[in-house]
């Protein structure tokens, strides 16, 4: 079967919710009923047949034709399948995503990820600000999951992260990890300042010595661990990265110790 395709007919004039347009979402619809699908935010909005021309029949398998800044929350709440975008999209990508596959080959704006509990988000382009970080109100970030973003990502990447690995291939912004509270985030290139302020828990892994980091870090030296192989090994498996990234012994920070301390920071020792 052919992937259920939505080609994009011309640029929307609204801002669009695409969050109706998942597998699980559209897999008991008929084709009449999905291009009825309410995806406009203003007073009139528009449904999916006034913006897209819809061909296929494999409805676990989705493809967006054509991106915009205007598409918001493309894959939120995702929970099985794939989705395929083919071009750039708005805020909230995957949010709330807690299976399946989702993949976009252009940017995203903020808030990419954000409360994402599972699955596999890969961006092939930049991020915005607020990767996998909590709306307004929200205790916690991402709480599970892999999401990759091969180009950049903006500040505060990681805010309060509770579970689940974020890597990010070309640097970031100020404040990554801010507020963690555990999981992962793997940085390769140039992070901005303060990386992993007020962090509880968690691990961040960088390929360089971050620039400028916060004094309430504390250095630990160089460890011989086993920690930073297997993860290297696991970062190459999963296809996220091609070639290690910590070697065998990293240098280490711990902290942040204005709040508990536990965290530690790792990057790559040019010694």
């Amino acid at each position: 079967m052919k992937a259920m395709t939505f080609t994009l007919l011309s640029e929307p004039m609204e801002w669009l919710d695409l969050s109706v347009l998942t597998p699980s979402t559209i897999s008991g619809l008929t084709l009449p009923q999905i291009e009825k699908l309410r995806v406009g935010t203003s007073r009139r909005p528009a449904v999916v047949g006034d913006l897209f021309k819809v061909e296929g029949t494999d409805r676990q398998n989705l493809v967006l034709q054509g991106g915009s800044a205007r598409f918001d929350r493309v894959g939120a709440g995702m929970d099985s399948g794939s989705l395929r975008v083919i071009g750039n999209v708005g805020s909230q990508a995957g949010r709330k995503m807690s299976g399946g596959r989702l993949t976009i080959e252009g940017n995203a704006g903020d808030h990419a990820g954000s409360g994402m509990a599972g699955g596999r988000f890969e961006l092939m382009g930049s991020a915005g600000d607020h990767v996998g970080a909590p709306l307004a109100g929200e205790i916690s970030g991402m709480q599970g999951g892999v999401f990759v973003i091969r180009g950049r990502a903006g500040h505060y990447a990681g805010d309060r992260l509770r579970r689940g690995i974020v890597a990010i291939g070309k640097g970031c912004g100020d404040y990554t990890g801010c507020r963690m509270i555990a999981g992962t985030i793997v940085v390769v290139g140039r992070v901005g300042a303060m990386p992993g302020y007020l962090m509880k828990r968690g691990s961040l892994v960088f390929d360089r010595h971050p620039a400028a980091l916060s004094p309430t870090f504390v250095a630990c030296g160089r460890p011989d661990m086993a920690f930073s192989s297997l993860f290297d090994r696991y970062l190459i498996a999963e296809g996220i990265f091609e070639r290690p990234l910590l070697g065998q012994r990293p240098g280490k920070y711990a902290g942040d110790t204005a709040v508990s301390g536990k965290g530690e920071l790792l990057y790559r020792s040019a010694r």
